[in-house]
């Protein structure tokens, strides 16, 4: 095993010319099937699936650690949590690394460093509302030209040569394309609250980039920059398209805008990861909510495309059809990770956009009809001075929700009856949101209300991890959390915004333990064939703080999960389920059939990027990004021995 602990900072890219061409680029193929893990998902319809069988059920519990790579020493200060997931083409495994988002080639079989690049941006560094290391990074071939593409904190589109890590002299201006240029900017915001966190989409030599602000809970303003969604030359990086989220006089959606909002609004970006079909030629864009989170009294009407999923054209950037899941949210449930595509078994080509609310939503990926009806039910309206309220919002007949939604006091925690009434009266000074789309109230309500308690949370439900999609069975599987949200919202006095998410009130919680009943993470295997429940397994054992809580002494519970992201991966035979970010050093192995345990891998840390997996050299590889604990990031590697 070969351990990397440290690099010296002034490391740079020269060492390339150390790399042995012949050994390292031999390997032809570029996609799971020929053992690669070459996109984020695994693939461009993002099933986050591998055909490899190498490593399977008779074997996995024999899995070892193979090699691992600290991320310690890059950056002005260590990563705690690191959430990114690498790639790997014809032996050479691609990362981000860092505070700052280096990126790195290693050797896939022992972890080496091959090449090292620093994006070095100083004050456009400093003010970017996405640091870290992100989620990725993207890869592009033609013939011999290889290119890693990712987007930088600063938010520059970056081109490197795969084989060595020099910026390509022939993309954009000397290997990067500004951003910035082009935005349609807030209106009196001086900061500029735009980047992104994801790797592009890199598809039909196009490479589609979708933009992340800061978290919109307490806006500082009304107004914000706008998340359109470009497309670029993925050779040249000349701008070929621009595709407007909120719409300008004369757009399509504009209708859906009331007065000012959609010159007043920002946001309506795409912070999740992308998909694609390159035969039909369409990019999916899973469109975030609009400036804010929790009120949007300033941009009345249903705001398209805000919260809904839309394809392009990728030459063209032309709208070809798009569905809108929430009007008007004020509930932040954004689109939170990349629409899936699959040919399922039955036929259908099929997109299936996971959400928040715990809906999978699933059209006909070419029309955007959808498989099953979707119903426009009435929802309640609030009480808010100056809000806007959806009378209606759109429900899928198939597949019921993955997950918990409302919140009611059948959802209390009910372990023993002695926590159930501890929970009953800790709920008295909040509403209940017997609807999924009760509406946040005001922490200082007239009926001495603090605020309304709701499930799915703003961060799942499901999340950015994402999901697993079997193309051989047409079975999804889906983590999720069950973790109660406080809908509370007051005046921010340092904002123009009328109401932002309230200070100083929070979910209550009984002694310690959640105000809700477990499982507090999940997760769900859906037959996308007929949309039903194939299983439902909690994603973790219980917790030592819930089993040694004194309220329980004596008290035998089921395995409750824990409320975290647990990040999947799939291959022929298995499926791979972490903790995620918050959870504890566990993957376990699951019967794809059944949600059975079959093995249990101990890491040194938290699973926090998403497993992927890949072969090389006869030998099946399975990598993940661990962090947490106040421990650096490490990309650790595991294989048979």
């Amino acid at each position: 095993m070969v351990t990397t602990k440290r690099l010296v900072s002034s490391f740079i890219v020269s060492v390339a010319a150390l790399i042995c061409a012949s050994t390292v680029w031999s390997q032809s193929g570029t996609d799971v099937y020929a053992g690669d893990w070459p996109d984020n998902g695994g693939n461009k319809e993002a099933q986050r699936y591998s055909p490899l069988d190498q490593i399977n059920a008779e074997n996995v519990g024999s899995l070892e650690i193979a090699w691992r790579f600290s991320m310690e020493n890059f950056g002005p200060s260590p990563e705690f949590n690191a959430t990114s997931t690498p790639l790997e083409v014809d032996g050479v495994l691609y990362t981000t690394v860092g505070a700052t988002r280096n990126v790195a080639a290693l050797d896939a079989t022992n972890g080496q460093v091959l090449w090292l690049w620093r994006p070095e941006e100083g004050e456009r560094f400093d003010a970017a509302p996405r640091k870290g290391s992100g989620r990725g990074l993207s890869y592009w071939r033609d013939g011999d030209e290889r290119r890693i593409l990712v987007v930088t904190p600063g938010f520059f589109l970056v081109s490197l040569d795969a084989k060595t890590g020099l910026l390509d002299p022939n993309f954009g201006n000397k290997g990067r394309v500004d951003m910035f240029e082009g935005l349609r900017l807030g209106q009196g915001r001086e900061d500029i609250d735009i980047g992104s966190s994801m790797p592009p989409l890199v598809m039909n030599d196009v490479v589609v980039v979708g933009p992340a602000h800061k978290v919109s809970m307490r806006p500082p303003s009304k107004y914000n920059v706008k998340g359109d969604v470009r497309g670029y030359d993925a050779r040249s990086g000349e701008l070929l398209w621009t595709f407007r989220t909120i719409p300008q006089r004369g757009d399509v959606g504009i209708e859906t805008w009331f007065g000012d909002g959609a010159e007043i609004a920002g946001n309506a970006g795409v912070w999740a990861q992308m998909s694609g079909d390159p035969e039909l030629g369409l990019v999916y864009l899973p469109v975030e909510s609009a400036t804010g989170d929790r009120f949007g009294g300033d941009r009345p009407g249903n705001n398209l495309f805000a919260n809904a999923l839309v394809a392009l054209d990728i030459k063209t950037g032309e709208r070809r059809w798009h569905y809108q899941l929430i009007h008007h949210d004020i509930w932040d449930w954004d689109n939170p990770s990349a629409a899936v595509l699959a040919d399922l078994p039955n036929g259908r080509k099929v997109v299936m956009q996971v959400t928040k609310q715990s809906y999978v939503y699933t059209f006909d990926r070419e029309t955007g009809e959808p498989i099953w009806p979707i119903e426009e039910l009435p929802v309640p309206a609030g009480d808010v001075p100056g809000e806007w309220y959806s009378p209606t919002q759109p429900f899928p007949t198939r597949p019921a929700a993955f997950d918990r939604q409302g919140f009611s006091e059948e959802d209390l925690i009910d372990l023993t009856p002695e926590i159930l009434a501890l929970a009953e009266e800790a709920i008295t000074r909040f509403r209940l949101s017997p609807s999924l789309y009760s509406p946040p109230s005001l922490a200082d309500a007239a009926d001495g209300t603090a605020g309304t308690l709701s499930l799915p949370d703003a961060i799942g439900g499901a999340n950015w991890e994402g999901s697993a999609m079997d193309p051989e069975t047409g079975i999804l599987y889906i983590p999720s959390r069950t973790n109660v949200a406080l809908l509370s919202v007051a005046k921010d006095e340092d904002s123009d915004v009328d109401f932002s998410q309230s200070y100083g009130v929070r979910v209550p919680r009984v002694q310690g333990l959640p105000i809700v009943k477990p499982p507090w993470g999940r997760i769900t295997a859906i037959d996308m064939n007929s949309g039903d429940h194939v299983f439902q397994v909690a994603n973790a054992d219980t917790p030592e703080r819930i089993t040694n809580h004194p309220l329980l002494e004596g008290v035998s519970i089921p395995r409750t999960g824990v409320a975290t992201r647990s990040g999947l991966l799939l291959t022929k035979t298995l499926l791979f389920v972490g903790e995620g970010v918050g959870g504890g050093p566990t993957l376990r192995a699951l019967d794809k059939q059944t949600g059975d345990i079959i093995a249990e891998i101990e890491l040194p840390n938290t699973q926090t990027g998403v497993p992927m997996t890949y072969e090389h050299d006869g030998k099946q590889y399975i990598v993940m990004v661990i962090s947490g604990s106040g421990t650096p990031a490490e990309l650790v590697a595991y294989a048979l021995p």
